[in-house]
This record gives structure tokens, C-alpha cells and sequence, in this order.
């Protein structure tokens, strides 16, 4: 499966944005989903996870309440709608897919990876 993520800018603190990541090809839903983010100096780390049908997901302890993770297997796509962005969640954001049957948070058991897309958080 190939990935792309869009949908990062530049917004305010408190603000709101809705990342999407679409995928090619027919069987976008035999793969569980994630998002992950890595800012400068930092090493990456998931956001959110999502499984095959979307009826588990999971969150970093830091976005939950202010993140949620969805997907459309129909149009396949995954989104993240993320909500009273800090400046903390600056970072370069990627989707990655995964055939585990789990709901992984491990970058190691995602074998495909989106290009990133910037989100940038302005005190």
C-alpha cells in the first residue's frame, strides 16, 4: 500500500486541524493504521492508533481529548483531527500502515510509511 498524508500548516494555539492520509489500492482495509510525529531533536513517537475496521483505536497519554484518529475504508483514507493544538505539537506527522492484528504503538511493526506532512503550533 502507498500512503499520503496532507492536510499539516500553520495555526495558532488552541487551533484546529484535520490531517488525512489516503492510500492506494483495494485493500487499505487489511492494514491497521497510525500516526506518528517527530519534532527537531526529537525521536518519533505515535500519536494514535487505529485498527483494521476502526473499532479500536489508541492515543498517546499527551493528545488524548484533543486528538482523534478515524478512518473510511471506503475511500480510503485515515484522518486525524487534532484539536487546542499546543505549541508542543509541533512536528512533522506520517502515517504508516500495518498487517500486525493488533492496534500497534510501535513505529517497528508499521512497514508502511507515508511522506510527512509539517504542523507548526504558534505560541
Amino acid at each position: 500500500v502507498q500512503l499520503q498524508a496532507s492536510g499539516g500548516g500553520l495555526v495558532q494555539t488552541g487551533g484546529s486541524l484535520r490531517l488525512s492520509c489516503a492510500a492506494s489500492g483495494r485493500t487499505f482495509s487489511t492494514y491497521g493504521m497510525g500516526w506518528f510525529r517527530q519534532a527537531p531533536g526529537k525521536e518519533r513517537e505515535v500519536v494514535a492508533a487505529i485498527s483494521r475496521t476502526g473499532g479500536i483505536t489508541y492515543y498517546a497519554d499527551s493528545v488524548k481529548g484533543r486528538f482523534t484518529i478515524s478512518r473510511d475504508n471506503a475511500k480510503n483514507t485515515m484522518y486525524l483531527q487534532m484539536n487546542s493544538l499546543k505549541p508542543e505539537d509541533t512536528a512533522v506527522y506520517t502515517c504508516a500502515g500495518t498487517t500486525s492484528l493488533i492496534t500497534s504503538r510501535a513505529a517497528s511493526d508499521y512497514a508502511y510509511w507515508g511522506q510527512g506532512t509539517q504542523v507548526t503550533v504558534s505560541s
